[in-house]
């Protein structure tokens, strides 16, 4: 089958090939072949990032049917430097190809690459062997938990729970986050970074209604947890995850992340999906389902 190549079209944060990915990503996501490496989820949540590169969009290559259709897609998630590959399962011979390109044109400065493939991928993998690649010890692992009326949690006193879409204090979101993955005491609460974190969760898939706070009873933020919900597959994902340093082990992570995978159920999930092999997520219910390793 015939396809043409072009490179992805630069404009604003969530453009007209913005959404022609997204859709291409929510079709990708329906077949098992490319595994969940990089869905429309993740696309998403990189668009939002505050520390992804846009400047160099135009690298990412889109290959296209005859009838306009995205059928391929080599893409950077945060930076130059790694790249994922995802294919329409009628257009498995456009690997080999989207492989050469990432291998040319998603380097970083240095010329390195890391290239993400599922270990299930055997096809894939031998491409990758030819042309000079090798597996490391890094991997990125996905885990899924089922969606079931059994899943419950319990707050401690006077502790609370609720959604973005209930209450949204941007300063004190970005004090939890800010923290709550260690990045120190010194907090810079600024209108550029209140406005950096409407950002992260302003994507046009996005619902403050999955976006889980606990608060303590002095007011603060606690812990977050960001959600997701596909109704296409029927599969929810939680990202980012964190807890304040002055709240942890006291079940507040568990809280906010099983409260989003409940609220993911009543908007039809079957299974929620992380993008982690913590052993946090393991504890509460989450295994290892798909394993990519990356190749450099």
């Amino acid at each position: 089958m015939k396809t043409k190549f072009r490179n992805y079209r630069k404009g604003k944060r969530f453009s007209d090939d913005f959404h022609k990915v997204s859709v291409f990503l929510k079709h990708a996501m329906l077949d098992t072949t490319n595994g969940r490496a990089f869905e429309w989820i993740r696309w998403e949540f990189a668009h939002s990032h505050p520390y992804t590169d846009l400047t160099q969009l135009d690298k990412i290559g889109i290959w296209e049917s005859e009838t306009g259709e995205i059928v391929g897609l080599a893409t950077y998630e945060n930076k130059l430097g790694e790249a994922f590959l995802m294919t329409d399962p009628a257009y498995f011979q456009l690997r080999e190809a989207m492989l050469e390109y990432a291998l040319v044109n998603l380097c970083n400065d240095q010329g390195k690459i890391r290239v993400y493939i599922n270990n299930n991928d055997r096809e894939l993998q031998l491409l990758a062997r030819a042309k000079g690649l090798r597996p490391s010890q890094h991997r990125d692992v996905l885990s899924v938990i089922e969606v079931s009326d059994k899943i419950s949690y319990t707050l401690p006193e006077g502790f609370s729970i609720f959604s973005m879409a209930d209450e949204c204090d941007y300063p004190r979101i970005h004090d939890v986050m800010w923290k709550g993955f260690d990045h120190g005491d010194d907090v810079p609460q600024t209108p550029e970074e209140h406005e950096m974190r409407r950002i992260m969760f302003s994507g046009p898939n996005h619902t403050h209604d999955l976006d889980i706070i606990t608060k303590a009873p002095n007011g603060e933020y606690a812990s977050f947890c960001g959600g997701w919900y596909d109704p296409a597959s029927q599969t929810g994902q939680v990202e980012p995850v964190c807890t304040h340093p002055d709240y942890r082990k006291m079940g507040l992570g568990k809280a906010a992340v099983l409260e989003c995978v409940i609220r993911c159920g009543k908007l039809g999930a079957k299974r929620v999906y992380v993008g982690s092999s913590q052993q946090f997520y393991y504890n509460i219910g989450f295994d290892p389902v798909e394993t990519h390793t990356v190749w450099e």
